[in-house]
């Protein structure tokens, strides 16, 4: 899975006793590290989803029929089984007019994400991070609340818009 993953979805899949990696965002990268990794499933936030057994790309109809026997499989219904994961509320603010370069680099930038990770302690997390096709910087936070995740979200694209200006 990418960093852009609910951290519903990992925390799920830490309490059910499996293991996730979390890749750049991108197809290719999941593939990478389940190949590296021997995995059989990968996928991203915006619905792709790779079964190595058939695919090395995300095919929804492909998906769509092993969901389709795993239900089968199970005995459940599918709102059931996608009951058992339970998203975090989450904020995307994408920030335009900054040197995306840069955003790895600007110490105080890096200290304001620190303070908000641990006000947000285990109940939510931050990505900052440069967009990959876009000249941008992406600012995503998971909270407990939606209001939380919006005010962390809104504070930390400010100063990502002040530290990294063009």
């Amino acid at each position: 899975m990418t960093v852009m993953s609910n951290l519903g979805l990992i925390l799920a899949m830490q309490r059910a006793g499996i293991s996730t990696v979390q890749t750049g965002v991108g197809d290719r990268y999941v593939l990478e590290a389940m190949r590296e990794g021997g995995f059989s499933l990968g996928g991203e936030q915006s619905g792709h989803i790779i079964v190595s057994e058939f695919a090395t790309t995300g095919d929804g109809i492909l998906t769509a029929f092993q969901l389709a026997a795993h239900v089968k499989q199970s005995g459940r219904r599918l709102v059931d089984l996608a009951g058992e994961i339970e998203k975090l509320p989450q904020a995307l603010v994408n920030v335009s007019g900054v040197d995306k370069a840069r955003a790895d680099d600007d110490e105080e930038l890096r200290a304001e994400i620190a303070r908000a990770e641990a006000v947000l302690g285990e109940t939510g997390r931050v990505v900052l991070r440069p967009s990959g096709t876009e000249p941008l910087v992406r600012v995503m936070v998971e909270a407990a609340t939606q209001s939380e995740a919006d005010g962390v979200a809104a504070l930390l694209a400010g100063t990502v818009k002040e530290r990294l200006a063009l």
